[in-house]
């Protein structure tokens, strides 16, 4: 079956710059760090670029006469969701480019023989404003399970598919069909689309584990 979400790679060759230095086995940690913060902002950029934030038009004046001008609606919610602990290295670039988003937590395990995901933290209200806009920060879409589990905390929670946005820096195929098939009104900025999944369940080519490289850890 046919991928139906929306994924978008955008073209950009600083996402592209940034993708490669995060796939180099011999970037060092401090640097990798460095590179997650600047793919977080460029994707956030552009997943935010169109129509997705509610906007208002206002008049204002300059030194020397009215004009019309365009702000970002400070009366609609809007949610930032890094997952943990991966999520939080693109965090940097997204509050960049939203800083006035609230931020709530989830952090899900791995267990390496299942690939099943398991939720070990949730900071999310218990209701959630139907409109609003929610920015999720995952580095890996690689099974799916993950993304699974949090747009079902979210749905739970009165949120509306269509209004949430994923900034992935790897994606695969088996994560963004189980997507299509459970929530086709997602939207996925991606900086790219990878080839599949090894047998650990890890995308290949992939960039290795996320989290431990940001991190320093093993």
């Amino acid at each position: 079956m046919a991928i139906q979400l929306r994924i978008h790679v955008p073209p950009h060759p600083l996402i592209k710059h940034w993708l490669g230095v995060l796939r180099d086995v011999n970037t060092p940690s401090a640097v990798f760090r460095s590179a997650m913060t600047e793919i977080g902002r460029w994707l956030t950029y552009e997943a935010i670029r169109n129509d997705w934030l509610p906007t208002v038009d206002v008049t204002v004046e300059t030194p020397l006469a009215p004009c019309p001008a365009t702000f970002i609606n400070p009366e609609k919610p809007l949610m930032v969701i890094p997952i943990l602990r991966a999520g939080l290295a693109l965090m940097e670039g997204v509050q960049a480019a939203l800083p006035t988003a609230s931020v709530y937590h989830l952090g899900f395990a791995r267990n390496e023989e299942t690939l099943e995901a398991t939720c070990y933290l949730n900071k999310l209200p218990e209701q959630i404003d139907p409109e609003t806009r929610i920015l999720i920060s995952e580095p890996m879409l690689a099974t799916g399970g993950t993304m699974m589990a949090t747009m079902a905390e979210l749905v739970k929670r009165g949120v509306d598919p269509s209004l949430v946005r994923i900034v992935s820096v790897v994606t695969a195929p088996p994560a963004l069909q189980k997507l299509a098939e459970a929530y086709p009104q997602l939207v996925i900025y991606a900086g790219i689309i990878d080839e599949g999944l090894d047998g650990n369940g890890f995308i290949v080519p992939g960039l290795g584990d996320a989290g431990d490289r940001t991190f320093g850890t093993n």
